[in-house]
């Protein structure tokens, strides 16, 4: 792990910060770090992003951090889908078949105000999230963001950590010089691997298949109205499926049996057809293969360097934990290290991060792996596709099991809200007993560790808009310092 050491480390090369991975989770980082006014690094290999969509939900607490950082409209002006898309997930036999149940209003996406937060969740494809994230970074005169860049090793030293890093444009390498490094660069991360910290869990899940297609008829084609996902229940092939923009852009996964070889343009091409029971044309713009796990690192921090988001917890998509969560390591991280960095904090905070976010992995590790155990392959039924009494009967009875249990999926507030910090070395409990936990049902909290109950207050603000950079008192009177 040791870089060449023929190359020098100047002045300009320095940072207090250097971030591996410029997707949404080291953006965050880097705009938390940045807003603060520290001195920020952000290398990252890819040199463009991509268009394959990942994550599509913005819940509402990482909304709520846009708002913080300035942000939260931009996001919403880079959403594709109007602010009033219906937000409904349906689950039907097909695009052309027959509709078995439907959940409204999902995932906290309804624009309208609520006393519980001051930011409703956002349908956006992580590409386009990361765009504006990325303009924001540009905009940040103490961060330096730098794509085409490979971080090829690193090492620690007493007072920081020194990379090589490898400028795929130049054809050369350069050696940066931190007092801290985060590795935010992904499931296969370069920073874990070298540290040699081990992801520990259940591999391998299930093979799945992702496809971006462009279908300029799809949308008038199908047969339920506007949605954000469509469920798709059948034995040719059960498969998830959504709008992605109104530019006829949409996204298809779908599991992959054992039998099945690596698919190319073919298979997708007959895939889709299968699944959404239409023969119609498109074209196929990108193509993903991935496999689902349940994995946490068996440790956040080696000395100096941290992991974040997907580096150091995996699991599956559903409920659309995996990027906000990681926007969440993102924020506590960073603003522990500006703590530390600009003095105020002492070098002990930095222990409580590992011990705060590991909890709130747990948690929704196991969210979403128990909404894994119910995917649309485990919706078919005999008869669910035939049109008649019988096949009517055997929808009412699937719809009434899908709506029981994926509103797990759908409906967490009280998890992407709910969740806190027990056993923090860094909070004081005040004897009060902590709210009960639930899934669905989130009960504002002023116990030590849990968010901060939000407010609207008279002038139409938000009481999060008044909370500073450091530490901020408000007064049971209503008067905030």
């Amino acid at each position: 792990m040791t870089p060449a050491t023929s190359i020098p480390v100047n002045r300009s090369d320095r940072s207090d910060v250097l971030i591996v991975g410029a997707g949404p989770v080291g953006l965050a980082a880097a705009i938390e770090l940045g807003q603060r006014g520290l001195r920020v690094r952000v290398i990252e290999e890819a040199q463009e992003l991509g268009i394959n969509p990942r994550a599509k939900t913005t819940n509402v607490r990482s909304m709520e951090l846009m708002r913080r950082w300035g942000i939260a409209e931009a996001v919403r002006a880079a959403a594709p889908l109007p602010r009033d898309y219906t937000n409904d997930i349906v689950f039907a036999t097909s695009l052309s078949g027959f509709e078995v149940a439907r959940i409204e209003d999902a995932l906290a996406f309804n624009p309208g105000r609520d006393d519980r937060y001051s930011e409703s969740g956002q349908w956006i494809p992580q590409y386009r999230l990361a765009e504006v994230m990325h303009d924001h970074v540009l905009g940040l005169p103490s961060v330096d963001l730098l794509q085409g860049h490979r971080l090829d090793s690193f090492e620690q030293t007493g007072s920081g950590v020194v990379a090589e890093v490898f400028d795929k444009a130049a054809g050369s390498s350069r050696r940066f010089e931190a007092a801290y490094m985060i590795g935010a660069d992904g499931g296969r991360s370069t920073v874990r691997k070298q540290l040699g910290i081990a992801l520990k869990g259940d591999h391998a899940y299930a093979r799945n298949f992702n496809v971006v297609i462009r279908a300029p008829d799809l949308a008038k084609r199908q047969k339920f109205g506007e949605a954000i996902m469509y469920w798709l229940i059948n034995p040719g092939c059960p498969a998830i499926m959504g709008p992605m923009d109104r530019d006829d852009l949409w996204f298809f996964g779908a599991l992959l049996l054992p039998d099945q070889v690596e698919p190319g343009e073919d298979d997708a091409r007959d895939l889709i057809r299968r699944a959404t029971g239409l023969d119609f044309d498109f074209e196929i713009l990108a193509m993903d293969p991935w496999v689902c796990h349940r994995l946490l690192a068996e440790r956040y921090r080696e000395e100096r360097v941290f992991l974040a988001g997907d580096a150091c917890h995996l699991h599956p998509p559903m409920g659309g934990y995996g990027m906000n969560t990681g926007i969440g390591d993102a924020v506590d991280l960073g603003w522990k290290l500006a703590a530390v960095l600009q003095g105020w904090g002492g070098a002990a905070l930095l222990d409580s991060y590992e011990i705060e976010r590991r909890q709130i992995h747990e948690r929704v590790l196991d969210e979403a792996v128990e909404n894994y155990g119910f995917l649309a392959n485990h919706m078919v039924r005999e008869k669910i596709g035939e049109a008649g009494p019988e096949g009517d009967a055997v929808r009412a009875r699937v719809g009434e099991e899908i709506v029981r249990m994926k509103v797990r999926e759908f409906k967490t507030l009280g998890v992407v809200l709910g969740s806190r910090y027990d056993r923090s070395p860094v909070i004081v409990s005040d004897g009060s007993d902590p709210p009960e936990t639930d899934f669905m049902a989130y009960q504002p909290s002023a116990h030590p560790g849990c968010l901060a109950p939000h407010h609207w207050l008279s002038d139409g603000s938000s009481l999060y808009d008044h909370i500073g950079k450091g530490f901020t008192l408000i007064a049971a009177n209503g008067a905030a310092g």
